[in-house]
């Protein structure tokens, strides 16, 4: 009960000021600005590494041989094509998209970009 009175009686609170309000809502937007950037960031990175991959040459050819009468191992190989999505700059920014899953245009009109 005494902690309880002490609580009550306790005039060092926070007091909410307008001051407090415009620099808490600063450092917000600053924060989701900041981890947009991050997240663009981490995306290219990741492209960076799945196009450093992609690039790997992975062809192979190996001969066979034979001796006379006993035995012979047959060649073989692979060769590696470039795929697809193996370039650098396969990340292409998009517009906004609609509830129904369609892009939007600059005045927020439905644009298939599928359709060209």
């Amino acid at each position: 009960m005494k902690t309880f009175q002490n609580l009550l009686g306790d005039e060092a609170g926070f007091i909410v000021s307008a001051e407090l309000v415009l620099v808490a809502t600063i450092a917000v937007l600053a924060m989701v600005v900041g981890m947009s950037e991050v997240s663009s960031a981490v995306n290219q990175e990741m492209e960076d590494v799945g196009s450093a991959v992609g690039s790997v040459q992975q062809s192979f050819y190996y001969s066979g041989i034979q001796s006379h009468g006993k035995g012979a191992l047959y060649g073989s190989g692979f060769e590696d094509y470039s795929d697809h999505c193996d370039s650098q700059f396969d990340l292409v920014p998009t517009g906004p998209v609609s509830e129904d899953g369609k892009y939007l245009d600059q005045d927020h009109h439905d644009y298939d970009y599928d359709s060209e």
